[in-house]
């Protein structure tokens, strides 16, 4: 199953490993299980310190397709219910790495927290093996696991448990079950899962668990490309530098094909994300990754509060937090995530196959994911809320072409309607004839743009009734010594190769500013 080159890399990784781990496999029949030992198998063979054990361990282990890492005889809380290959391959070869020693890619103060939770937390992720999203959830969750004894997750891959996913109506992944109840639904990041573990968990470090940086020149607020930018700037005029990120990448992690960033032919979000990366590890750059801003507090020299609690002091600020997905705003929407309503064409799209689908917004986006949806799912209705669609000629073209699309225009979508738990139609006004109009289907992919993330800064900078950061044009805002770039700001045309300039620029204009404040 696993090719010479794929087992000669795996070799390379694990010969470093300090601690021997076993996979354990549960026994039993089921059609899948020679071909997951085969795979396991396979994956042991490339170190004499990873093993291979077949028992009945059915206290912990689900099913005979189900296995546990076990490290110095003792299940360390990850467990793999599937054959972990696809976009999860990734997550089982990082959990065989840290069991056996590998540091792990979390911030300190976020360890500290996570590792002073003191309640039972058992986790299922239940993911499709197509979904890009997933191993991000299921990595950050194994990475909880090994920080605390608390904590346990499984990876459960719903293409091989129909009668669960039926029997908890799930319709999207990644979803996440904590204790046996719903706990997060759809696209999650790492930041977002431990704020809400916290809810679940409250910690309270005392004063000296607190992590505390010198004052900085420059602290950034967001990781994506006009962060990366601002901060390789920085860093390169010779300041002290923190990047405060959810994530790096930013909305670039999620985009498929990247084909108009010049110099670059061709990419994809993936790649250009462990770009930036590679590229801001040439410099001293301090990072916080995974972690939110709360708040920030103007002055001569700013603070900036983050959710794990620390404080950062800076005498300059450059905002580069980017957008979200925009949502629709009517009933049943939110109540409706993972349950038909998604935002992902990408992830949920195999979930519907043979189904009727809506897409909601007939820009580049709504045309791009009806077009990936057409080949999916048995039919798919744009509903535009204009007379007609905003999207490129080229890919409007392209949408008409297929026989299994339909386009309803001047549509008000005002209800997502769902039966027993999942969705069943979309009401809608024609704003033309003002009638009322109800559409069968059994998902709903909301595509209607962005949002900008700028709340936490209520009342620090001015913003447009849209909430994007008023900037000049070497991107001051209103308030002395903080800057902005990127689709946070009223920049127009959110662009890639736009968002790297603005960074650059903003950076700029920072230590312009430092230099003439004497700072």
């Amino acid at each position: 199953m696993l090719s010479n080159d794929i087992l000669k890399a795996l070799k390379a990784y694990t010969e470093d490993m300090t601690n021997d781990v076993t996979l354990v496999l549960q026994t039993g029949e089921h059609p899948k299980r020679q071909e997951l030992k085969e795979f396991l198998t396979q994956v042991c063979s490339v170190s004499s310190q990873l093993h291979i054990e077949e028992r009945d361990a059915s206290e912990v282990l689900r099913s005979p397709i189900s296995f546990g890492l076990e490290v110095d005889g003792t299940f360390n809380g990850i467990f793999f219910s599937g054959i972990p290959s696809g976009h999860e391959f990734n997550s089982l070869i990082l959990a065989i790495l840290q069991s056996a020693g590998t540091d792990l890619k979390l911030d300190k103060q976020l360890m500290r927290l996570i590792q002073n939770v003191d309640k039972k937390l058992n986790f299922e992720v239940f993911i499709s093996l197509s979904c890009h999203n997933c191993p991000d959830v299921v990595q950050a969750l194994n990475q909880f696991a090994l920080l605390n004894e608390n904590i346990s997750t499984e990876m459960i891959d719903g293409g091989l448990y129909p009668e669960l996913i039926e029997q908890r109506n799930i319709q999207g992944v990644p979803s996440v079950y904590l204790n046996g109840e719903v706990f997060a639904n759809g696209k999650i990041d790492t930041a977002q899962l431990v704020d809400k573990l916290l809810k679940v968990a409250p910690v309270e470090l005392s004063a000296d668990q607190q992590d505390a940086l010198p004052l900085q020149d420059v602290t950034i607020i967001g990781g994506g490309p006009a962060g990366v930018a601002a901060a390789i700037y920085s860093a390169r005029k010779g300041l002290a530098v923190t990047m405060v990120a959810d994530r790096i990448g930013g909305q670039v992690k999620d985009t498929v094909d990247i084909e108009n960033l010049i110099s670059v032919s061709k990419t994809t979000g993936t790649e250009l994300t462990n770009n930036m990366l590679a590229h801001m590890n040439d410099y001293e750059i301090t990072r916080k990754e995974h972690l939110r801003v709360d708040k920030v507090e103007k002055g001569k020299i700013k603070k900036v509060y983050l959710s794990s609690g620390e404080v950062i002091e800076t005498k300059s600020l450059i905002i580069a937090t980017g957008a979200k997905w925009r949502q629709l705003g009517v009933p049943g929407e939110v109540e409706n995530i993972g349950n038909g309503v998604a935002y992902c064409p990408h992830c949920d799209g195999p979930f519907f196959k043979g189904k009727d689908v809506a897409v909601i917004g007939g820009g580049n986006s709504g045309v791009e994911a009806a077009l990936d949806l057409a080949g999916m799912v048995r039919s798919v209705t744009v509903f535009e809320f204009l007379p007609e669609l905003k999207a490129d000629k080229i890919l409007v073209e392209k949408l008409y072409e297929r026989k299994n699309v339909n386009v309803i225009t001047n549509a008000a979508t005002s209800e997502i309607v769902a039966t027993n738990g999942k969705v069943s139609s979309i009401k809608y006004i024609d704003r033309e004839t003002e009638t009322n109009h109800e559409v069968e289907l059994s998902g709903v992919f909301v595509q209607i743009g962005l949002l900008p993330n700028s709340e936490f800064l209520n009342g620090t900078v001015e913003r447009t009734k849209f909430g994007e950061i008023i900037i000049d044009e070497k991107g001051q805002t209103s308030e002395q010594g903080i800057f902005a770039c990127g689709d946070v700001t009223t920049v127009p045309y959110k662009q890639i190769v736009i968002s790297m300039g603005e960074g650059a620029k903003a950076s700029l204009s920072a230590f312009d500013y430092l230099i003439r404040e004497g700072l």
